[in-house]
């Protein structure tokens, strides 16, 4: 029998069920901006970044955090010794900021939160570096400060072992048409860029799937690294693609950062589009073991997991060409993957290669 992201413990359908009560309600307050110069933009509820509008500028806010990533880590380090905190924390930088660049925010300021059960957390000296040195690291490649955090010690809510890490960032859109805005039309280009592996979503099915395994986190996924390994390798972080696109004056029509719901969310926006998929890859060796390991069904994967897919922008097709030539100059590895088109109100991913349809109504964010 098929392995879920439900099986491990995560019910997206009551997560989007909050977040959208919590969207109703935020609504109601947006009043409350004009006492600061700024309005709330429209179609920024729902989307990745929250966006507040000034004259000649807009802000963007996010707020992210890593997840049960670092459950592996610490798992990995009681067997081996080996410590891989600096990528925790490149890990949580990016997924924050790889959320705020998806509406052309570049960011300014990153906050870290790292919440303990014990403050003896800190105590592991080595264990507490690698964190500090890790996040700095990741602010760097955001082209971001470290602009400060909170570290509560919370006994009684979070174990004693562990630590809880999100944080926060604020970005800059400047001058204003640098705004991603979800102006996709028929006919647009959907280009990839790759992932390092899993990133920071599915890692509750993929320690489910650990428990499992005779060898654990020491099992072998056929590339070269342990599952445990391969499964830390840290996040790639998007911004300067954003970046040198804006610099080059290619205009990104939509972006999507690819975390939880796998696949599912490339259809984020919220006008109906048809996207084909027609050039995928086969799927990195990683995400093949835990299909296997699982066992995890084929649609079951790409509902959940990136599947070797960090990012994705839709662009207009004279410009692909362009786009692709941006994201290998910044190091990336990006590919033309579909077309964008338009079907009447029908919103949906076809990947037909791989006989996977996923209609408008299995993500539900907004």
């Amino acid at each position: 029998m098929s392995l879920s992201y439900d099986s491990s413990g995560v019910d997206y359908g009551r997560l989007d069920a909050f977040k959208r009560a919590c969207q109703r309600a935020a609504r109601t307050t947006a009043g409350q901006l004009a006492a600061h110069g700024y309005a709330e933009p429209a179609a920024t509820r729902g989307e990745s970044a929250y966006l507040m509008e000034a004259v000649d500028h807009y802000l963007a806010h996010v707020e992210e955090g890593l997840g049960t990533k670092n459950l592996v880590a610490d798992a990995v380090h009681a067997a081996t010794g080996k410590n891989f905190y600096r990528e925790i924390a490149i890990d949580t930088v990016a997924t924050i900021v790889n959320d705020l660049v998806t509406c052309g925010a570049l960011p300014l300021s990153v906050a870290m939160h790292a919440a303990v059960g014990d403050s003896a957390w800190f105590a592991d000296a080595a264990r507490m570096q690698a964190l500090v040195d890790g996040w700095a690291e990741g602010c760097r490649l955001a082209g971001a400060v470290w602009g400060g955090g909170e570290t509560p010690t919370l006994k009684g809510i979070v174990e004693p072992k562990t630590i809880v890490l999100a944080g926060s960032a604020i970005g800059k859109i400047a001058p204003k048409h640098l705004r991603i805005t979800g102006d996709v039309r028929d006919g647009d280009a959907i280009i990839f860029l790759a992932s390092s592996g899993v990133q920071t979503n599915g890692l509750s099915l993929c320690r489910l799937i650990a428990e499992k395994l005779p060898q654990g986190y020491a099992t072998p996924v056929g590339d070269g690294r342990t599952y445990g390994e391969a499964l830390l390798a840290p996040s790639v972080i998007y911004v300067a693609f954003v970046r040198e696109c804006q610099q080059r004056g290619l205009k990104l029509n939509y972006a999507a950062h690819v975390t939880g719901h796998g696949w599912r969310k490339l259809m984020r926006l919220d006008e109906p589009f048809i996207y084909e998929i027609t050039a995928p890859r086969e799927a990195p060796a990683l995400f093949q073991f835990l299909m296997r390991a699982g066992p995890i069904e084929l649609r079951e994967a790409y509902a959940t997991f990136n599947m070797g897919v960090g990012f994705a922008v839709y662009v207009a097709p004279q410009s692909a060409d362009a786009v692709l030539a941006a994201a290998k100059a910044t190091g990336y590895d990006a590919w033309l993957a579909g077309r964008v088109r338009k079907d009447g109100s029908r919103k949906a991913i076809i990947v037909s290669s791989l006989g996977l349809t996923f209609e408008g109504d299995t993500l539900q964010v907004r």
